[in-house]
């Protein structure tokens, strides 16, 4: 029960060095007021890298290394890494490590646009797989093992198959027998298992992805746990990808001046579960299965449990991830964000029929109790409305997978040209379009243009949708390959 990086870094701050060195406020001692109001004075004088006393996130030796052999410990791994550019940095560490350019991956359809990121950086070519679909919630859960064999079956050249273990909306699929499946053929697991960094800690959650058989598993840290925003682990197992490449994809990826204070910051959320990470997290379990029943008595309410699961592609659902369908109520997912917002609720995401809690260890009856009243008086105020559900246009599944005409990379440094989305269909895209959150690629640079992915953008769009990551954001025009 100690924490390595922290116990050192205040041993640091507490030593009086004058500062010769960066950073440019020398320990506070030039930091501006407004600067010192998000800061302690320790933390102020903590906010260093590169010192001797504290290691070297790179070549670690002392206190990280100690740290990072704790993390391992703690999450049933071989070998952790702490990452400070977040779960997109450890996604692309991990993709970089594990891939060369030209390697074939799996790839689910639902990713998170980091993976594209980290397709473009290796120059691997993607084969999307479909997520089963609830079409009555509008939800993409995981991958089956069913679609799995499909896509090994017709690419048996594939390096490694990629899976996002549990789905934003909390929904784990079948990982133990895909990994199985997977490592008889020689082929890696890799995971973004950005919203399952707990999964470790609690018999109430599905297992962890180290505990599933993942090779590799980019772990946001900062999302479910007690680090700080920015700070996530890459777990490692099994040897199928050696420490030595990913150090170096690693090296190339992050900062060479790492901020101690965010690395600390993983060395306490550690300690912090191996102190008590049980116990919290199956109260906070126990809390918002209580949370979901309450919502399930309101009218025009549903949120999903367990009773949903067991189909391909769920076989297990996190229950800190309360997804509330308040479609019943004649309102879309981002109206009622709206409200919810406007009696300092804030959701985690909203979609075109539903919104998510996200729940942590640090959650409990009082908090599950605050969301339990804000939905019923929502509900009150809409009391009566029979058939309001019909009032909701319901979207279109997302469109088919996309043939790739290029690999993202390849598309990515090709020459482009934009052209109204109404002429797109036929064109090869060289953008990415997302809807965030959650986050979930609807066009790819190399995907194949179609009706189907403009009817859909159309549809979200108009939904009141977030649009990220596209040069037009009103999607009036569309970035493709030049032809010719």
């Amino acid at each position: 029960m100690k924490a390595p990086i922290a116990e050192s870094l205040l041993t640091y701050a507490g030593l009086g060095i004058a500062p010769m060195h960066t950073p440019g406020h020398k320990g506070g001692r030039g930091a501006h007021p407004l600067l010192r109001s998000f800061l302690t004075e320790t933390g102020l004088r903590a906010d260093v890298s590169l010192s001797a006393e504290l290691d070297d996130l790179h070549a670690p030796t002392g206190c990280i290394r100690a740290a990072e052999e704790l993390a391992a410990e703690a999450y049933g791994a071989d070998t952790a890494y702490f990452m400070i550019n977040g779960t997109t940095g450890a996604v692309h560490t991990m993709l970089m490590a594990a891939l060369a350019p030209g390697d074939t991956v799996l790839v689910p359809r639902n990713a998170h646009r980091s993976i594209v990121g980290g397709l473009i950086l290796v120059g691997a070519r993607p084969v999307y797989m479909r997520p089963e679909t609830d079409e009555r919630l509008g939800i993409a859960m995981g991958v089956s093992l069913a679609e799995v064999r499909r896509a090994v079956s017709e690419h048996p050249e594939a390096r490694a198959g990629l899976f996002v273990y549990p789905t934003y909306y909390g929904v784990a699929n079948e990982l133990p027998k895909i990994a199985d499946f997977l490592h008889e053929r020689n082929m890696l697991v890799l995971t973004d298992a950005a919203h399952g960094a707990h999964f470790a800690f609690s018999d109430a959650l599905p297992p962890s992805a180290m505990q599933a058989g993942a090779d590799l598993s980019a772990e946001s840290t900062h999302k479910t746990l007690g680090s700080l925003t920015q700070t996530s682990m890459l777990l490692a197992r099994g040897g199928r990808v050696s420490a030595e490449r990913i150090r170096a994809a690693s090296g190339i990826l992050q900062s060479t001046s790492p901020n101690e204070i965010l690395l600390a910051s993983l060395d306490a959320a550690r300690l912090q579960m191996a102190e008590e990470g049980g116990a919290r997290l199956g109260a906070a379990a126990r809390d918002a299965e209580a949370l979901r029943a309450r919502i399930n008595k309101l009218p025009g309410l549903r949120s999903f449990g367990a009773e949903s699961m067991g189909a391909p592609g769920r076989a297990a659902l996190d229950p800190l991830k309360v997804t509330v369908s308040v479609a019943g109520l004649g309102l879309s997912g981002f109206a009622a964000e709206e409200e919810l917002r406007r009696e300092n609720i804030a959701c985690e995401l909203s979609d075109a029929r539903n919104v998510l809690f996200l729940l942590s260890y640090a959650d409990g009856a009082r908090e599950t109790g605050r969301i339990a009243a804000a939905l019923k008086r929502m509900a009150a105020r809409r009391s009566g409305a029979a058939g309001a559900e019909d009032a909701v246009p319901g979207l279109s599944e997302m469109p088919p997978l996309p043939r790739v005409m290029r690999t993202p990379r390849e598309a990515y440094f090709a020459r482009h040209e934009r052209v109204p989305a109404a002429r797109a269909a036929g064109r090869t895209a060289a953008e990415t379009i997302v809807f965030y959150p959650p986050g979930i690629p609807v066009l790819a640079p190399g995907d194949a243009v179609d009706t189907a992915a403009l009817s859909y953008l159309r549809e979200m769009k108009a939904a009141g949708a977030h649009v990220v990551g596209a040069a037009d954001v009103s999607l009036e025009t569309i970035l493709v390959t030049a032809e010719g």
